[in-house]
């Protein structure tokens, strides 16, 4: 049986990280689920052999709570998997190498603060990939993480390694201050959760507008994007919207791409497809429309982005966007583009450039879509609202986000279409991802999905109303606009900071540990 102590101890490590990811109720386990490969650590004498261990447990960890991807593109899917278990590995690698070198002290620090900095990398690289940040791991437990408006997710992600440390180190010798330490730890952020909840009732029962939020459930695979269907599409979601809409209604909110037939954002208003849209909110001249849109800009003869394609017919330069609207009547149209691109689909990093034939025959697209160079907002004058435009996979990245806070907004909106995952685990973790971000910004959210779950979460992150998948639907909701600035918000994600300025301390004593024995040889 000792044999196989180091296969079963990375099997045990990914198999309880995936079943404690949303949206699994077994969250509680991963408080534990790093202690088997903690022990494979401290019981695996060879580098490499812990290193294709380690590799196995990310890969059960990626396949069993992503594998839903392979609903849109397969080979995607495996390359995602393979690559991003590979990554998640070399934190885990150094942290190895740190503690045969230096001993547990700085071991066990190395562990955490490589696996932080990570994280940081993860989410602001150009192969940014952070689905499985560990603070996401809580987002079904809004209950237990109130005080992510201090921390963002980081602090979730500390939480768990602290927790998971200290009961390793109670398994392997327990006593009473190391048995206090870990409770304490433990049970604290539970205290603080409790003590920062806010009361959402108070705040409902003083709205006196209403959001319509419109979940149209089009098959993005064979309806959406037919143009022949266009007009059918747009009439389901005026008629949707209309059936929901009352004299209190100020928002009307559609879903990702609603509008699916590509057009020059100067020319949208004049596009024969888009004229119900423009007659629509002419109707309700109290209402503003947001909606996604498929769009683009020319740029002449200059190139002007490094995203920008030529179009060989004319030598002019233009970009594709993943773009929203906001149409109110008599007022000018307001865009934004997407920023935050799923890399392979949507976008490629300038040094892959080179596989980009490749990655379009993985479903993604050879030029990658144009992107906006910050966050904006929307308003109207005759709305309360002022919205945060948020499309999609951007919902997954907390430190972006604020930014639309910090131009004024106090309505979360996004727009997403989950349906190219079909009904898999992808569009509820997506659904349950955005909880963390009411939380961290204190801002209630509308979500409108084209497939579904479309849903009103409030500020604490509870889900105060939904839209279950695979039907066509509309909520109406009396939302609060919500102002201020919470310490994330302000602040931004101080303990990654932190977590990279550690490591950089580390890696220098590293350096001159090793400058030091070179010398002494001499």
């Amino acid at each position: 049986m000792k044999r196989y102590t180091s296969l079963l101890y990375s099997l045990l490590t990914g198999l309880l990280l995936v079943f404690a990811w949303p949206d699994s109720y077994f969250t509680a386990l991963i408080f534990i689920a790093w202690i088997p490969l903690l022990l494979l650590a401290d019981k695996e004498k060879n580098v490499y052999r812990f290193f294709l261990f380690c590799l196995l447990s990310m890969f059960i960890w990626n396949a069993g709570t992503t594998w839903w991807i392979w609903n849109s593109t397969p080979e995607g899917a495996i390359g995602a998997i393979i690559a991003n278990s590979f990554l998640m590995c070399l934190p885990l690698w150094g942290a190895y190498l740190f503690n045969k070198k230096y001993g547990n002290v700085i071991g066990v620090t190395s562990f955490i603060v490589f696996w932080l900095s990570f994280e940081y990398i993860h989410l602001n690289w150009q192969l940014s990939w952070p689905w499985l940040t560990l603070g996401n791991v809580f987002a079904t437990q809004p209950s237990w993480i109130q005080w992510y408006e201090i921390t963002g997710v980081s602090g979730g992600s500390l939480w768990v390694l602290l927790v998971n440390i200290l009961l390793f180190s109670c398994y392997k010798k327990i006593n009473r201050k190391k048995l206090i330490a870990a409770v304490g730890v433990l049970v604290l952020p539970f205290v603080a959760s409790f003590a920062l909840t806010p009361n959402a009732a108070e705040l409902e029962a003083a709205a006196n507008t209403n959001v319509v939020i419109v979940q149209p459930n089009i098959d993005p695979y064979s309806e959406k994007f037919d143009m022949a269907s266009t007009e059918g599409q747009i009439k389901k979601l005026i008629d949707l919207s209309e059936q929901a809409m009352d004299e209190n209604t100020r928002l009307v909110l559609w879903p990702e791409t609603a509008l699916p037939v590509g057009v020059w954002q100067n020319e949208v208003q004049q596009n024969h497809y888009y004229q119900p849209v423009f007659e629509f909110v002419n109707r309700h001249p109290q209402v503003m429309l947001q909606t996604g849109i498929e769009a683009y800009k020319s740029y002449g003869t200059n190139k002007e982005t490094i995203t920008a394609r030529k179009n060989e017919s004319t030598g002019t330069y233009y970009d594709a966007f993943n773009s929203s609207v906001m149409i109110a009547a008599n007022q000018p149209l307001i865009f934004y583009n997407k920023s935050k691109l799923v890399p392979g689909v949507e976008t490629l990093p300038t040094f892959l450039m080179w596989l980009a034939d490749v990655f379009e025959q993985f479903g993604g697209t050879t030029g990658g879509y144009g992107t906006d160079r910050e966050a904006n907002v929307f308003k109207a004058p005759v709305s309360p609202y002022v919205t945060a435009p948020i499309i999609c996979y951007e919902s997954i990245y907390g430190e972006y986000v604020t930014n639309y806070i910090h131009k004024g907004s106090n309505l979360l909106t996004i727009m997403t279409n989950d349906g190219w995952w079909a009904n898999t685990p992808g569009h509820r973790q997506h659904l349950q991802y955005a909880r963390l971000r009411a939380i961290e910004t204190r801002k209630w959210v509308a979500r409108s999905a084209n497939t579904g779950i479309s849903a009103v979460i409030d500020h604490s992150g509870t889900i105060r109303d939904s839209r279950p998948w695979d039907t066509p639907a509309a909520i109406k909701f009396a939302i609060p606009p919500m102002q201020g600035e919470t310490f994330f918000v302000r602040n931004g994600a101080l303990i990654f900071g932190l977590a990279l300025l550690l490591m950089g301390a580390l890696l220098l004593y590293n350096f001159l540990m090793m400058f030091r024995k070179k010398v002494l040889k001499k």
